[in-house]
């Protein structure tokens, strides 16, 4: 009875996995053959996002069922997650196939720094959209600047995410311990803007595409009671930590703020395990910029997806099966 028990236990567990989004996949190991762009079996590939109503969640669920749609027998599933860290780690784990991620949290993957104690053995298939650093605050909590976020209620994105992983590096550039410093909420962004709404949250730190529906949501409802800050002076001291780091505009008309906000950007990258078939590494590449008139119809953050960028992904590699896509699509070297 007990042997029963646990089978039945095992198999629950299992089934319960795959349901979730846990291990999709089928895609085999790289043989090191001739690219052909064409996959001889069926394939599943599971996809790892980010939070609910961000954008990689969005665009991630298009771009899924457009390459299911391709007929090249790759089937991808897309599921939430935590965001960049904890997909690059379920990347290598074998979880997923295929993960979104921040390009600053890619190169520390594969550079052994940061959250990762070693290098990690993951490629690119192309650089997509930019994230935009979103700092919004509550206008009654008085914060002006990252600073004075010291013993504020301050989410800073779920745990294992890019979001937290920026968020804690603008602290400590603003002299602050993340801590100790302030009430940290490792809130995943939906439960981070009721937080916002109901006064419980004094500050957020976001990093995605534009528009990002969650902040939409809390712009249109609360727009009144929060406002956006310019973390551009902190830009030196991050670009100390990573040369990606950039200065960039969240335009007036994307949440109709009263006046255009200045913020920091960083790249997103498009990750697989280096030892992916090549085949499948291209068809997923193909459908990428075949498709790119669909994914914008999902979120307007795909608009930035360009072959002119594509191979602009260093220091993470461009896998060998998205090379050969990228060099049919006729991408710049």
């Amino acid at each position: 009875m007990r042997r029963i028990l646990a089978i039945t236990l095992v198999t629950t567990l299992a089934a319960a996995t795959a349901a979730c989004g846990g291990r999709q996949d089928s895609a085999t190991t790289d043989t090191g053959g001739a690219v052909t762009c064409e996959v001889g079996q069926a394939t599943r590939v599971g996809l790892a996002t980010g939070n609910a109503t961000g954008v990689y969640f969005a665009l991630g669920n298009a771009y899924a069922e457009q390459v299911s749609s391709t007929g090249k027998n790759v089937q991808v599933t897309a599921a939430e997650t935590g965001a960049s860290v904890q997909n690059i780690q379920q990347l290598v784990a074998g979880t997923y196939g295929v993960a979104f991620s921040l390009a600053d949290t890619a190169a520390d993957a594969v550079n052994g720094t940061g959250a990762f104690t070693g290098k990690q053995p993951v490629a690119a298939l192309a650089r997509i959209h930019t994230n935009y650093t979103q700092v919004i605050v509550r206008k009654a909590a008085g914060i002006t600047d990252v600073a004075g976020m010291k013993g504020k209620r301050v989410s800073t994105g779920s745990p294992k995410s890019g979001t937290e992983v920026i968020a804690n590096r603008l602290l400590t550039a603003a002299g602050l311990d993340p801590a100790s410093d302030v009430r940290a909420q490792k809130l995943d962004l939906t439960k981070t803007v009721d937080g916002m709404k109901d006064g419980t949250i004094d500050a957020l730190f976001w990093s995605g595409g534009l528009p990002t529906p969650g902040i939409t949501d809390l712009l249109t409802t609360s727009g009144d009671q929060v406002g956006f800050l310019d973390i551009t002076p902190l830009l030196p001291e991050m670009q100390k930590i990573n040369e990606v780091y950039a200065e960039g505009t969240v335009p007036a008309a994307t949440y109709r703020t009263p006046a255009d906000v200045k913020t920091i950007v960083v790249p997103n990258v498009l990750l697989v395990r280096d030892d992916l078939d090549a085949n499948v590494a291209c068809v997923l590449t193909r459908a990428l910029f075949d498709r790119k008139p669909q994914l914008e119809q999902a979120n307007a953050a795909a608009k930035e997806i360009s072959l002119d960028t594509a191979r602009r992904t260093d220091p993470v590699p461009v896998h060998r099966g998205a090379a050969k896509a990228l060099d049919d699509l006729g991408a710049p070297k």
